[in-house]
């Protein structure tokens, strides 16, 4: 279990996954397990195809859509599989898959050691404490004053007042189907039908909300949600520090020009500077391109800026200061007006066991799985 806080709150800070890493005999045994559930075939390597699950895997634990789902995060599961091939081999020995793994994990672990997730089991007690307090009325009266409820039956606009709540309130995500199946609409059958089509009032909003909450107070009661709940500031300060450690920094650009393609020449196109850009993400403290659109937009303005959209051939020194003036555009930005996220996600009962999971995972508070 990963930092344990209370019986319905864990942190997952990446402890678990280093001391995997770290456990040599541990680590071994857990790597064989794996490479044997992707070597379908049993030939002792893994081919491209045997390695999509595992590079699926990597994507979610980014936080990255299905592949598919995102031209701009396509890439990067791309460059993920290209790790563990070197952008030409057909198949992976297991000590190459070992290699890589150890890598990828251990970077995994120090982004949630920078930024950790917390795993909270919702089970009503927080929104109970909620609607008895005295602040429930008047945060009510502003959700419903924010609500474009003219002429609007009531139902809908007691959904549209779930989703203003949050897991601060004690309310997991309204509008996750999960919840909406087993939390909130069976809440909403218990109030009259023909009350539910009528105009909301006011009046009538403020006394239907709050029977509806202790309605969804008793459900979670029964079937507590667990939610994961992450928060990270993109301020800039990841990329200022990176920039002032002339060392790490020039080590890092050596590094990603090492591995872009180039031609007889020895120069690179511009098209490559996005793709060195995301292996030099997490030493400057920036998500992948693809998992957050706020800091995007930002990454989409410092290539304007810096005209690194042009597709022109360059040389290793002008790819280098391509990206260095890439990052210090991104830094000028976020330091000028920093991003906060805060996301909340259900996590789901899987329907069948995962055969490519490739991260230990923390159990849910008091050992609950939704």
């Amino acid at each position: 279990m990963e930092g344990w806080e209370s019986n319905s709150k864990v942190v997952v800070d990446g402890r678990e996954i280093r001391e995997l890493v770290e456990n040599k005999e541990a680590f071994s045994s857990f790597v064989d397990h794996k490479f044997h559930e992707l070597d379908r075939d049993r030939d002792g390597k893994l081919s491209v195809k045997e390695l999509q699950p595992a590079v699926a895997d990597i994507g979610a634990a980014l936080g990255l859509p299905a592949q598919g789902a995102s031209t701009q995060s396509d890439h990067i599961y791309s460059e993920v599989l290209s790790e563990f091939t070197h952008g030409k081999q057909d198949k992976v020995s297991k000590s190459e898959f070992q290699e890589v793994l150890t890598d990828i994990l251990l970077g995994m672990a120090a982004g949630l050691k920078r930024d950790p997730i917390v795993i909270l089991r919702i089970d009503g007690e927080d929104l109970k404490e909620f609607v008895e307090s005295p602040r429930f009325e008047p945060e009510a009266i502003a959700v419903f004053s924010q609500l474009e409820s003219e002429n609007a039956p009531l139902r809908e606009c007691l959904k549209r007042a779930l989703q203003q709540l949050t897991v601060e309130h004690g309310m997991p995500p309204a509008s996750d189907p999960l919840v909406v199946s087993k939390i909130v609409e069976p809440a909403l059958s218990e109030i009259s039908a023909n009350q539910l089509e009528q105009p909301a009032s006011q009046e009538a909003f403020l006394e239907e909300f709050k029977k509806l909450l202790n309605i969804i107070t008793r459900r979670l009661l029964q079937h507590p949600v667990i939610v994961a709940h992450t928060e990270n500031t993109f301020d800039g300060s990841g990329v200022k520090r990176l920039l002032s450690n002339k060392f790490e920094l020039d080590k890092l650009l050596d590094s990603v020009w090492r591995e872009v393609p180039k031609d007889r020449h020895h120069k690179s196109s511009k098209e490559y500077l996005r793709v060195a850009l995301d292996s030099m993400a997490p030493s400057a403290n920036l998500p992948p391109y693809g998992a957050v659109d706020q800091v995007d937009a930002v990454v989409n303005e410092a290539f304007k800026m810096v005209q690194a959209d042009d597709g022109k051939i360059v040389d290793e020194a002008e790819f280098k200061q391509a990206l260095t003036e890439i990052l210090g555009s991104i830094m000028l930005q976020l330091e000028g007006t920093p991003i906060f996220i805060s996301s909340n996600t259900v996590v789901h009962e899987p329907h069948a066991p995962s055969t490519s999971t490739l991260l230990p995972v923390a159990a849910p508070p008091n050992g609950q799985e939704q």
